[in-house]
C-alpha cells in the first residue's frame, strides 16, 4: 500500500493506494501553525491501526512549505560568496548586502586560473558571524566544471556555520546569474525546511511506520526525504506538480489542454501539449527569484474557494486574498464556496451562514441571495478563465518545451480542460463554455494531488563533461571529477552518465531501474594552431516524472 498527502494551503489531502485502486481517502483542514497537526489527522484517519502502518510500502508527501516561506519572506538571512572572476560586473548578478565577491575563479573549462585567498575567506566568515548569518552558499561561476574552490572555500567557511549550500551541487548549467539565486534559496530554506523533515520523521515513529518517505520536487519526482534536507529548494512548487502528476495519472491527455487544480487558496492553472505537460527545463521562475530547478510551467492564480469576495463600487471581486475558511465554516467573509453552498452545488457547513455573509453584497447590488450568489460563481468563472487565456498566449510567444523536446513552432490551441481540487466538479462546466473546451474531471478530483504525489517516481538528471585533451571527466550535480583516457568517446560518456544517473536515483530514494533519457548530446574539437589537441563532449541525462515503472500498466 501507498500513502499519498498532500499539504495544501487550505486543505491537507491524503490517499491510500492498494493495487492501483484508492481504498480511502481524506482532506482535513491545514493547520499553517502546526503542518504536523494535519499530517496526524490525515494519516490517522486513513491508518487506524498499526496493521495498516506496517504494511505500507512508501509514503509520498507534497508540501507549500518552502514555496509560502520564500513568497512571505520568512527565510533565514544568507551570506554569499562568489567567485565570479573577471568579464560580467557584479552589478548585474543578484547580490545582496551580505555577498562578498572573492579571488579565485576557474576558466570556461575547468582550469584555475586564480586561486582562492585563505585569508580574506576567514575575514569573510568573521563578517558573517558579526551579522548574525549562520547560513551561507558558495558559488563559482564555472564551478560545475572543476567544483575544487567551491569546496576548499567550503572547508574553510563551513566549520563556522550552520550550513553551507554549494552552488555545483544544485545544477549542471552555467547560468551564473540563476545559480547564484538557487543557491542562495538553498541556503535560505535549509533551517526551516530542516526542521520540517525533522517533524516528517517524528510523524512516522509516533505511528510505527517503517516504509520509506519521499517528498515530491517541483519537477513532478520524488527524492528521499534524508536527501531532500541538502536540497530543500528542490521542493519549491511541490504542490502545482502534484497537481500535474495527478491530473496524469488519472486522465488520458493526448491533446492541448488545460489542467487546473481549484482549491481553497489558490487555482493551479497547467497547460498540456499534445498530451505532455509544458516543462521549465531551464530553471522556474518564482516571483523574482529565477532558479535552476527543473519543474512544470505552472501558474499559480490566487482564485479559490476560501477567496475572500468584497465590493469594489457595486463590483464583485474575487481574491486574491483569503482571510480565512469560508463563511459556512465559520470565516469572516463571503467566499465562492459561499455563493455554491447557498446554490447547492457545494454540501459543506452551515448555509444559513454563508446565506448571512452574502446578504451585505446582495443588499448593496440590489439582487437577490440566489442572483448574487450566481454573480459571485460567474466573477470566479470569468478571473480564472481571463488568466488562462493570458497564459496560453504568452506561451505562445515564447518556445514551448515539454517534459521530453522543444517543440519548434507549436503553438498551443488547448480544446479540452480537465479540472481536479476541491471546487472542480462545481465549477468546470462553466469554465469549459468560457474557454471553449470540452471538460473531463476525473474519478477522485478532489484529492488528485495526492494521488499524483503517491504514485510518481524518483527522478535525477545528471550533466557530463569530458575533455580529452585534459583528460578529465567532470559530473557536475555530484562535484566529482575523473581521469579519462585520450581516446574517450562520447559513447563512453553515455555509457557513464547513464550507471551514475542510475546509482543516483537509487541514492535518492528509487528501489527500481527506471528509463534513462538523453537529452543533450554534443561534442566538438578543440583546436590550437591549426590542430585538434582533443574534443570537448558535453552529455545530460535525465530520468523524466511519471508513475513509478511497475505501475506503469492499468493505472486508474
Amino acid at each position: 500500500m501507498i500513502l499519498g498527502i498532500d499539504v495544501g494551503g487550505t486543505h491537507t489531502d491524503a490517499v491510500l493506494i492498494d493495487h492501483l485502486r484508492v481504498i480511502s481517502k481524506t482532506k482535513v483542514q491545514t493547520d499553517t501553525a502546526n503542518l504536523l497537526k494535519s499530517l496526524f489527522e490525515a494519516a490517522t484517519a486513513l491508518l487506524p491501526t498499526a496493521s495498516f502502518s506496517r504494511n505500507l510500502e512508501r509514503i509520498v508527501l507534497s508540501t507549500t512549505l518552502s514555496t509560502n516561506a520564500i513568497v512571505q519572506d520568512k527565510t533565514a538571512p544568507v551570506g554569499m560568496v562568489l567567485l565570479s572572476g573577471p568579464g560580467l560586473s557584479p552589478s548585474l548578478l543578484p547580490a545582496t548586502p551580505d555577498t562578498h565577491f572573492l579571488k579565485g575563479y576557474a576558466n570556461h573549462q575547468g582550469a584555475e586560473v586564480l586561486a582562492i585567498d585563505h585569508k580574506e575567506i576567514q575575514h569573510t566568515a568573521e563578517a558573517f558571524r558579526s551579522r548574525g548569518i549562520h547560513h551561507a552558499g558558495v558559488v563559482g561561476k564555472f564551478s560545475p566544471r572543476n567544483p575544487s574552490q567551491e569546496k576548499a572555500v567550503q572547508a574553510i567557511l563551513e566549520p563556522q556555520l550552520n550550513h553551507l549550500s554549494l552552488g555545483h551541487r544544485m545544477s549542471g548549467h552555467l547560468n551564473f546569474p540563476r545559480r547564484i539565486a538557487t543557491t542562495r534559496l538553498n541556503a535560505a530554506l535549509w533551517a526551516l525546511y530542516g526542521s520540517f523533515v525533522d517533524q516528517v520523521l517524528q510523524f512516522a515513529r509516533q505511528l510505527e511506520i517503517t516504509a520509506p518517505i519521499y517528498i515530491l520536487k517541483a519537477d513532478g519526482g520524488t527524492f528521499a526525504i534524508a536527501q531532500s534536507r541538502e536540497f530543500p529548494v528542490q521542493t519549491i512548487l511541490s504542490g502545482p506538480a502534484a497537481s500535474v502528476m495527478g491530473i496524469m495519472t488519472l486522465a488520458k491527455i493526448s491533446e492541448d489542454a488545460i489542467a487546473l487544480d481549484i482549491g481553497g487558496t489558490t487555482t493551479d492553472i497547467a497547460l498540456f501539449a499534445d498530451g505532455v505537460p509544458l516543462f521549465e527545463p531551464f530553471g522556474i521562475t518564482l516571483g523574482e527569484h529565477k532558479t535552476l530547478i527543473r519543474g512544470f510551467r505552472t501558474y499559480p492564480l490566487g482564485v479559490g474557494g476560501d477567496s475572500a469576495v468584497r465590493l469594489k463600487g457595486r463590483t464583485l471581486t474575487v481574491g486574491p486574498d483569503r482571510e480565512g475558511p469560508a463563511a459556512a465554516l465559520g470565516g469572516p467573509l463571503p467566499t465562492p464556496t459561499d455563493a455554491l453552498v447557498l446554490l447547492g452545488q457545494c454540501a459543506v457547513g452551515n448555509r444559513e451562514m454563508s446565506a448571512a455573509s452574502l446578504a451585505p453584497l446582495a443588499a448593496v447590488l440590489g439582487l437577490s441571495l440566489e442572483e448574487t450568489a450566481k454573480q459571485v460563481v460567474a466573477q470566479t468563472c470569468e478571473t480564472i478563465a481571463a488568466a488562462i487565456q493570458t497564459l496560453v498566449d504568452a506561451v505562445n510567444s515564447r518556445p514551448v518545451y515539454t517534459l521530453h523536446e522543444f517543440l519548434n513552432g507549436k503553438r498551443l490551441a488547448p480544446r479540452k480542460l480537465y479540472a481536479v481540487g476541491a471546487l472542480a466538479r462545481p465549477l468546470a462546466k462553466a469554465l469549459g463554455t468560457l474557454l471553449g473546451c470540452a471538460v473531463c474531471v476525473p474519478e477522485h478530483a478532489e484529492v488528485a494531488n495526492a494521488i499524483g504525489a503517491a504514485l510518481s517516481r524518483t527522478t535525477a538528471e545528471l550533466t557530463l563533461l569530458a575533455d580529452t585533451e585534459r583528460r578529465r571527466l567532470s559530473i557536475a550535480e555530484e562535484g566529482i571529477q575523473l581521469s579519462i583516457p585520450a581516446g574517450f568517446t562520447k559513447e563512453d560518456a553515455v555509457r557513464i552518465g547513464r550507471e551514475r544517473l542510475q546509482a543516483m536515483a537509487r541514492q535518492w530514494g528509487s528501489s527500481e531501474e527506471e528509463d534513462v533519457e538523453l537529452m543533450e548530446l554534443q561534442e566538438f574539437n578543440m583546436v590550437r594552431g591549426f590542430a585538434t589537441v582533443g574534443r570537448n563532449i558535453r552529455v545530460k541525462l535525465q530520468i523524466t516524472p511519471g508513475a513509478i515503472s511497475s505501475l506503469q500498466q492499468g493505472l486508474m
